[in-house]
């Protein structure tokens, strides 16, 4: 993630914000400048004039969902259907007069922001229907399973509660579980069909991640009734990653989405890898790193696992759980290569 700064002031903003605490300007983020903006209301409308470097070529509009707290993107002030890039995605949201509904869907909103921005810097397809595939799209209802079908990502609700999560997490033996992590799982369901199936990347797919053919049900109902293979932290980023090819790439995609935008922020706080060091210091005057663009996957590797090792270490010194829980095998360090590859459009080989 990016850092912001109000057009107005230069005072520090973040992606969430609606205002700027120091010139109290409204604030908004412009997907297609990737930057927060601050706002002049034109009198007599519902609509903005951005202020600063980063004007848009015309006036622009809340999203539609900022009525209800959800949303603080922007769309150009005559756009149908008045909803940001983002909440176009959205094929059903809950029934907000249900207690707890609007605070929930608040919070996936913000998660599924975050998600939609990283897909947007690598400037992924929202719409498989060239390809004869889905339209990425997202259901957050009450009382579902969570899952992926042609496209549609299905969330349930219950995952914005953090007690339920922190009770899922623990039934089920994992050492993360978040909503971003959710969503971005469920995405790499989607970039599958896209990037693999469609581009006819199949053989290079399974000589990685095996035989997708395989009775997917059967592979599920397998992993719940007897646990992940005793030597699964040899060839995978999670142990339900070995479940099945299908969850092995979903789980590798979403580590892959973790891995570039936490880089990024941490360029974008200061903190930069130092090459001649092996370590994390303070930034130093100079060019930015772009985790999104760099192609050397083994420098974004090498930069990851020390950022790693640096936080981590933070995070135990406060009495907190590991930034990040995880050790990534061989196996899977190839399979992350792998996604880096697609990712950036060359052909794996």
């Amino acid at each position: 993630m990016e850092k912001f700064a109000c057009t107005q002031c230069g005072y520090a903003v973040y992606f969430e914000n609606v205002q700027c605490l120091n010139c109290k300007s409204a604030l908004g983020f412009l997907p297609e400048r990737r930057q927060m903006v601050a706002l002049r209301p034109i009198a007599g409308t519902r609509t903005f004039k951005t202020v600063g470097r980063h004007t848009a070529a015309g006036p622009v509009a809340y999203c539609a969902n900022a009525q209800h707290g959800a949303c603080n993107w922007l769309t150009a002030a005559q756009a149908t259907p008045a909803l940001c890039t983002a909440c176009t995605l959205n094929r059903t949201i809950p029934n907000l007069s249900d207690n707890g509904s609007l605070d929930a869907w608040r919070e996936l909103e913000k998660a599924k922001k975050r998600l939609v921005y990283s897909l947007l810097r690598y400037k992924l397809p929202l719409d498989g229907s060239k390809w004869g595939k889905g339209r990425l799209a997202f259901d957050f209802m009450k009382d579902t399973m969570t899952g992926h079908l042609n496209g549609v990502i299905t969330i349930d609700i219950a995952e914005a509660d953090a007690v339920e999560r922190e009770r899922q997490r623990q039934f089920f033996g994992e050492p993360y579980r978040t909503l971003l992590g959710h969503l971005r799982h469920e995405s790499g369901h989607f970039y599958w069909m896209v990037l693999i199936e469609a581009a006819d990347r199949l053989g290079g797919f399974r000589q990685l991640f095996g035989d997708e053919r395989e009775p997917y049900g059967d592979a599920l109902a397998r992993h719940h009734a007897n646990g992940p293979p005793s030597d699964w932290d040899q060839k995978y980023v999670s142990a339900y990653a070995s479940a099945h090819p299908w969850e092995d790439w979903a789980e590798t995609w979403a580590h892959y989405l973790h891995l570039v935008d936490a880089l990024d922020t941490a360029e974008a706080e200061g903190v930069k890898y130092r090459q001649d060091r092996g370590s994390f210091w303070k930034a130093l005057p100079g060019q930015r790193y772009d985790s999104y663009a760099n192609v050397d996957f083994n420098d974004l590797m090498k930069r990851w696992i020390n950022l790693t090792i640096a936080i981590n270490s933070l995070t135990r010194s406060i009495g907190r759980l590991d930034f990040y829980p995880f050790v990534v095998p061989a196996a899977a360090y190839q399979k992350l290569e792998f996604v880096h590859m697609v990712v950036h459009g060359k052909r794996p080989t």
